[in-house]
């Protein structure tokens, strides 16, 4: 049975900055691309970073890349994302996500999903 738990969510203050982080299990982790997807209030599911097998390649939303930083242990089965400088409009439930073969940024291209742990960030 596949399982992906995030953690490392909460409530911050604009300007700060927040890593959240998934571990999974029941998986291949290193056959899998990781991915990080956000929902905030009344908004749909948006893609926001992904990393490759081996961690050499990474894609970002233009919302985040400048700011962000997504990052892999496959020895440990856990990926990470690290957000700066965090703005309210950064507030939503992260997921992680994996899929196989290669990088994209459609959600319905990920096969297995977490269960979300939420983001809050204050002004």
């Amino acid at each position: 049975q596949v399982q992906l738990v995030e953690s490392g969510g909460g409530l911050v203050q604009a300007g700060d900055s927040l890593k959240v982080s998934c571990i999974a299990s029941g998986l291949t982790f290193n056959s899998y691309v990781m991915g990080w997807f956000r929902q905030g209030p009344g908004k749909e599911r948006e893609f926001v970073a992904a990393v490759s097998l081996g961690g050499d390649n990474t894609q970002y939303s233009d919302t985040v890349k400048d700011r962000s930083t997504i990052s892999r242990d496959n020895a440990k089965n856990t990926v990470h994302l690290q957000v700066n400088s965090l703005k309210p409009e950064d507030t939503a439930v992260y997921y992680c996500a994996a899929k196989l073969g290669y990088i994209q940024v459609l959600a319905e291209l990920y096969r297995y999903w977490g269960p979300g742990i939420q983001v809050t960030v204050s002004s």
